[in-house]
Formats: C-alpha cells, structure tokens, sequence
C-alpha cells in the first residue's frame, strides 16, 4: 500500500518518480490518456481552509479520471470526536483514497495505518509535501537539476514548508539556509537531519548570498492566528525584497507558496516582478498532485 505522508519518510527513488511523472503529466496538457483513477471515488478530509491545495486535488483527480467527495472535517462526525482510527476504518471501506488537510502529522499516520486505502497528506502542522514536490518542479524546470543548489528560505522557519525544505535537502542533496529570528527557527533536532547541509541564521543578508532561490512564506500560519502581532512586530526585518534579493546570485529565483501578503512577508514590487515564477509555482500544484495521484495506484 502506498502513501504520501512525508518528504522525510518517502524513500529519494518514490520522490524521483512522482516529478516525472508530474512532468509527463504536465507535457501531455490534456486528461491523462491511461485514466488511472477510472471508476474510483477519492475524499479530501480539510480541517483546513485552502484554495491552491483543494482545487488542484479535485481537477487532478478528476482529470485522472476519478470522482472527489469533499468532506469539511467539521461537516462529519470527526468534527464532534470520533476517533480519526474509526472514521478511517469507515472511509477505507467506501473510498478508494483520502487527502488529508489537518493539523497532527499523527492523525494522517494513524489514517493510513487504519484505513486500508492510498493516503496522502495535503498538510500538516509539520509537513507539506505535495508543496515542496511542486516548488522542486518548478525550480527543475527553470533552472535545471536542484543536487548541489542552495535555497535560502526568509522568515518563520519553524513552520510546515520550512521543515519540509528540510526534510528534501538531506533527500536531494542541495544546500538549505533558514534565515530566521532565533525564536522562529527550526528545532536543533530537525536540524541535525543525517545527510542534510542545513545554516541556520538570523542574517538575512548572509543567507541569501549566493543563492539560487529564495523562498518565504507567510509570517501567521493556520492555527497562529492570536501570535499575530508578536509575529509581524518580530519578523518584520525577515521580508523578501529588492534589497535581499540583490544578494543572491544574477537570475536567482524568487518563490512563494501563496497566499501572499504584500507587505508584509514580500514586498508588493519583488512579488509583481516575479509572478510569473510564482503563479508557475502555483500552477504546478496540480501537475505534481497528478504525480502523486498516479504514482500511488501504479
């Protein structure tokens, strides 16, 4: 039984095969001719709000050739209690898949230890895997093979993309430097990754020297909504800008996973000159869910 749950836990061969087929996928510009999910009927369980994460699953799954049943983990009995071990239970017995957006890593493990069925995590308070999949897609496609890059990450390096930058730098061999405030970076242990050359530094400007990509996210995740204000007081310095990005490497790129909030975490002008990457990035959300879609019923 396959499933996505975790860059770190994903074996580099299982990675290397979900991007190519997420490029095949995205060169074929029509529904997959194979139809690999015909006849199944997939659920997408979000404790979350999404926009990128939900619309991309369910044209994927739909473009594979299978049905979506979206679930509001509020909506079902989840949401009053029942244990995410008897609801999986339930699910693997009517579905053929779940996309799980919540908040434990644990309840996704648990999911997919009880259901039977192909799981896939579609976040976590730890991990975004189908993210950092699409931003290695993307990079690939615009600057070629990502083993020996560096990628600076700006801004709140605790949070799920960061860790999950982590995970796929000990997985793909390039370099991660976390720029941060010394409270918003990432635990000693998750740093210590086997395999991984990780810097860890509250100097923006050090850590975006010689960059090949820099990369932020928003500075409020899900969840941290009542941190607003001490959030935006103390990452305020930690903003992608002209400045930072005059730093890095000529033709450096510049990423963000969406949403974005100009002004705060990226400036209005670094944002606009760099959509096209962005809204690149954003697009191949779908292709690499694809990816992951096919590779998990093969």
């Amino acid at each position: 039984m396959k499933h996505l749950l975790s860059i770190e836990k994903s074996p580099r061969l299982a990675l290397d095969e979900i991007l190519a087929l997420a490029r095949t996928l995205k060169a074929e510009k029509t529904p997959h001719a194979g139809q690999p999910l015909t006849g199944q009927v997939w659920a997408l369980i979000f404790s979350k709000p999404s926009t990128r994460t939900r619309v991309s699953f369910e044209v994927g799954i739909r473009q594979l050739g299978g049905q979506v049943l979206f679930l509001n983990a509020n909506e079902i009995q989840l949401g009053r209690g029942e244990p995410i071990k008897d609801t999986a239970r339930v699910l693997g017995r009517m579905v053929q898949g779940v996309v799980i957006r919540t908040f434990a890593q644990r309840d996704i493990e648990d999911f997919a230890g009880y259901s039977g069925i192909p799981v896939i995590n579609a976040l976590t308070d730890e991990e975004h895997p189908c993210q950092i999949l699409a931003d290695i897609l993307t990079f690939e496609e615009k600057r070629g093979p990502i083993p020996g890059k560096v990628v600076t990450f700006v801004g709140d390096g605790a949070c799920n993309v960061c860790l999950s930058w982590i995970f796929a730098a000990a997985k793909f061999g390039f370099e991660l430097r976390i720029a941060s405030p010394r409270e918003f970076q990432p635990p000693a242990d998750i740093l210590a990754r086997p395999g991984a050359k990780i810097i860890c530094t509250d100097d923006c400007r050090e850590a975006a020297r010689g960059a090949d990509l820099l990369y932020t996210d928003v500075w409020v995740s899900m969840g941290k909504e009542t941190e607003t204000a001490d959030r935006l007081r103390v990452l305020a310095p930690y903003q992608l800008n002209a400045a930072l990005v005059q730093c890095a490497n000529p033709g450096a790129l510049i990423m963000h996973c969406l949403p974005a909030y100009r002004g705060k975490e990226i400036d209005e002008a670094t944002l606009e000159a760099n959509a096209e990457t962005i809204f690149d990035q954003a697009e191949n959300r779908l292709h690499a869910q694809k990816g992951v879609l096919d590779w998990i019923t093969r």
